[in-house]
């Protein structure tokens, strides 16, 4: 199945100049995201992953059936002040500022084998601090999983030494 046709671009969004890809399209096609969402875990299948690490909030979407088909536990990354028990947080530099992940102190037990997935590799900041709250729990990232990948971003080139699959490279 060709994933680029399931999805929106939509120009001058968010900001003129940007060509968003939008995957709500993909989302909504449900053959399309039983596809995305196998071939996702199809990659990480003999990976023994003992869960699946999603970032707020399309990792959710993503990261859940993933954790699901493989049989791991999901833990969500949230925006500061979303998570109700002890949590570890990191503060990451943006382009134009800064940003703030958490996770729970005890989502991860140390030596465990982890899965981060998301929509989208971009620049790859948003991975790399959820990379950082995972091994800094103990966790061993044994892959990362995007549906989209935008190469021209270089992100990928911040997250070397990482297994990286993707499904769509724009």
């Amino acid at each position: 199945m060709d994933l680029k046709e399931k999805i929106r671009v939509i120009s001058n969004f968010p900001s003129d100049g940007i060509r968003f890809k939008d995957i709500t399209t993909l989302l909504n096609d449900g053959a399309a995201f039983q596809y995305a969402i196998n071939e996702l875990a199809k990659r990480f299948k003999d990976e023994k992953i003992d869960y699946v690490v999603g970032p707020e909030a399309r990792g959710f979407v993503i990261g859940a059936p993933v954790a699901y088909v493989l049989g791991a536990g999901f833990v969500p990354v949230r925006k500061p002040g979303k998570l109700p028990a002890e949590t570890l947080d990191y503060r990451y530099d943006l382009e134009y500022g800064k940003d703030s992940l958490e996770i729970h102190k005890d989502a991860i037990k140390p030596n465990s084998r982890v899965l981060i997935v998301d929509d989208l590799l971009a620049t790859g900041g948003t991975t790399r601090a959820t990379i950082h709250l995972v091994e800094a729990l103990g966790g061993k990232v044994a892959g990362l999983g995007f549906v989209i990948e935008l190469s021209y971003l270089h992100g990928r080139e911040k997250l070397a030494g990482y297994d990286i699959t993707t499904l769509v490279t724009y």
